[in-house]
């Protein structure tokens, strides 16, 4: 798949589940806020509670780019935890490696910050990680190592250039843009956690 299919993957996607998921598909779903396709502006009929809680998972899944193998582990996962499932779940999501050179501004989009971090452009530690599911622990620090950081698309992002498309950085994250550094200083609270998404409809999707 090309570029430009994953992007207008993206913006269909995000249309269909009513939610930017690309800053490109911010910008179209300003001008066309309705799902795609002929009856994209008819008023949709009454959906079922099961048609409601799954499309509630597939925007958990497609806010964090996961596979229904990897969002379906995350949830087993969570109901191991102390507390609420859906809390736990978000929280385990959130510390991925991946999300998290996003939430710091060094990547634009998920599909981006899993790039770097696979191609092996990004430290924890000090350490070279290459896998994106890696879940980054509270006292971490992620850095772009420093042969990446003299790269163009490093540069544009320690200007700051990736902030004005992405939410607010989290208080949970300690960000240093212009030194391409963050550090996870706490575990993430769930109302923080920059998605949308009732999450107990996700639970219930599973557990059903």
């Amino acid at each position: 798949m090309t570029k430009v299919q994953r992007s207008r993957r993206q913006v269909r996607l995000s249309r269909a589940l009513g939610i930017a998921l690309t800053p490109k598909a911010q910008r179209i779903f300003e001008k066309r806020p309705y799902a795609p396709g002929e009856h994209g502006r008819t008023r949709r009929r009454t959906e079922s509670d099961y048609a409601v809680r799954l499309r509630e998972k597939q925007r958990l899944r497609a806010q964090f780019g996961l596979s229904e193998k990897q969002l379906r582990a995350a949830y087993e996962k969570g109901t191991h935890e102390a507390g609420q499932t859906g809390n736990a779940m978000l929280r385990d999501l959130e510390v991925r490696l991946d999300n998290l050179v996003l939430r710091a501004g060094i990547a634009r989009t998920t599909a981006q910050a899993r790039q770097y971090v696979v191609h092996r452009h990004i430290l924890v530690d000090g350490n070279i990680v290459d896998r994106p599911s890696y879940r980054v622990r509270p006292g971490q620090t992620i850095q772009v190592k420093p042969k990446s950081q003299t790269t163009v698309p490093f540069q544009i992002a320690a200007e700051g250039v990736h902030r004005d498309v992405l939410p607010a950085v989290p208080g949970y994250l300690d960000v240093e843009l212009t030194s391409l550094k963050a550090t996870l200083t706490r575990k993430p609270e769930p109302e923080e956690i920059p998605v949308q998404v009732n999450i107990q409809y996700v639970v219930e999707y599973y557990a059903r």
